[in-house]
C-alpha cells in the first residue's frame, strides 16, 4: 500500500481536552468528521458534560499536575489521535511547548507557538501588541501608584478595571469606584491569585500581577479570526454581543462590517496564531478598541457555527491535506442566535 493510501485509511480521531460543557464542539466535529474518525473529550472530571457526548469519555489528572503532559501524549499514542485541540487557556502553554512530542505520536496540536500563546495570556504583553499594531486599546496600568497617577492628571476615570495579569475566564475582576477602593480591590486580587491555580504563571512577578485598566463601554462585539494550521489568515466572523451570563456570551448576532474584518485580518497576519483567535472588541464614542485576544475556540464560537461557519470541517480537512470548502469560511450576516442549558445523564448510583 502506498503512503498516500496509508494515510487515507488512518481514521481523524479527534481530542477535545478540557471539554468541560462544550458538548456543541463535540458535536460539529463529529459532523465535520462524518464518520472518518472518533471523538475523544478529556477532562479530569468524570461528571463533565462532553465526555458523556464524545465516542469515548476520557479521565485525565488535573491541568497543573506533573504528569498531565506524558499522560496526554501517551492517550495521543492509544488512540490514534490526529488532532488535539485544547479548550482551557491554561494549558495551551503547556501544549505549545510540548507541540514536538505530539507530532512525535502523529497528533497534531492545534496550538500556536508558546511565544504567541504567552503573548495572548498576559493582558500586559497584550496591550503593547495591540500599540505595536497600531489597534487602540483599553489604558492599562501595573501599579495602583501608576493608576493614581493617571487618575489625577485626568487620564483615567472611576470606575476602572481590576484584573489578573494572567487570567481566564474573567475569574477575579472587579470595578472599584474611588480610591479606597481600588486599593482594597488590588491587594484583594493579589491575594486571591496567590491561593489559585493562577499562583504558578504568575509566581515571575508577584508585585505586577494585577493589572489596572480604563473601563470601556458602549457596544461589545466579538470575533473569530481563523487562521490555518501555519498561522496564515483566512478569515474573520464578527457578532454583536446582546447579552452576556457568566462572563461568556448568552445571545449575539452575527454582523458584517469592513471595520471589524480589517481588524481581523490585520490580529491574523500580525499576530500568526494557528487556529481560531477569540477576541473582545468595543465600539464606543472614542472609536474602536480591542480588549482580549484569546488562541482558541471561545465561548462565542458557536454564534458563528450556528450562521454558516464551520472551522472544525475546515481544521479536520487541513489535518487530512484536504481543500477547505470556501463556505466554511463564510457566515450570514443579521442571524441571531440564543445559548440554553439542556440536562445530560453523568452518573449514576452516586456514581
Amino acid at each position: 500500500m502506498s503512503s498516500d493510501a496509508t494515510a487515507a485509511a488512518r481514521p481523524t480521531n479527534v481530542l477535545l481536552t478540557c471539554a468541560g460543557r462544550r458538548n456543541y464542539l463535540v458535536k460539529a466535529f463529529a459532523s465535520a468528521l462524518g464518520g472518518r474518525g472518533k471523538i475523544f473529550a478529556a477532562d479530569s472530571s468524570a461528571h463533565a458534560p462532553a465526555l458523556h457526548e464524545a465516542d469515548e469519555g476520557l479521565i485525565v489528572p488535573k491541568v497543573d499536575h506533573p504528569g498531565y503532559i506524558e499522560h496526554l501524549v501517551g492517550l495521543c499514542r492509544k488512540h490514534d489521535i490526529r488532532l488535539l485541540l485544547s479548550l482551557n487557556d491554561l494549558e495551551l502553554p503547556l501544549l505549545a511547548l510540548a507541540r514536538p512530542q505530539f507530532l512525535a505520536v502523529g497528533t497534531i496540536a492545534v496550538v500556536s507557538p508558546p511565544e504567541i500563546v504567552d503573548l495572548c495570556f498576559d493582558k500586559w504583553a497584550t496591550a503593547q501588541f495591540l500599540a505595536e499594531c497600531g489597534i487602540p486599546a483599553p489604558r492599562t496600568f501595573l501599579s495602583v501608584k501608576s493608576a493614581r497617577a493617571a487618575l489625577r492628571s485626568g487620564e483615567l476615570s472611576y470606575p476602572v478595571v481590576v484584573k489578573p495579569r494572567w487570567g481566564s475566564a474573567s475569574i477575579g475582576i472587579e470595578y472599584p469606584q474611588d480610591e479606597r477602593e481600588l486599593e482594597l480591590v488590588y491587594d484583594l486580587i493579589k491575594l486571591r491569585i496567590s491561593r489559585s491555580i493562577l499562583a504558578g504563571v504568575s509566581a515571575a512577578e508577584p508585585d505586577r500581577c494585577v493589572l489596572i485598566q480604563e473601563r470601556l463601554t458602549g457596544q461589545e462585539y466579538g470575533l473569530d479570526v481563523v487562521n490555518d494550521l501555519d498561522g496564515r489568515y483566512l478569515a474573520t466572523f464578527a457578532r454583536r454581543k446582546l447579552g452576556m451570563r457568566a462572563g461568556e456570551t448568552d445571545r449575539a448576532v452575527t454582523v458584517e462590517h469592513a471595520t471589524l474584518t480589517q481588524l481581523g485580518e490585520t490580529l491574523g497576519s500580525r499576530l500568526g496564531h494557528v487556529g481560531v483567535l477569540d477576541c473582545d472588541v468595543f465600539q464606543s464614542d472614542a472609536g474602536w478598541h480591542c480588549l482580549e485576544l484569546n488562541p482558541r475556540f471561545g465561548g462565542g464560537y458557536p454564534f458563528s457555527h450556528a450562521a454558516g461557519a464551520d472551522i472544525p470541517a475546515l481544521l479536520v480537512a487541513l489535518a487530512e491535506s484536504r481543500e477547505p470548502q470556501a463556505e466554511w469560511l463564510r457566515i450570514a450576516p443579521d442571524v441571531t442566535s440564543a445559548k440554553c442549558d439542556h440536562i445530560l445523564v453523568v452518573g449514576r448510583n452516586g456514581g
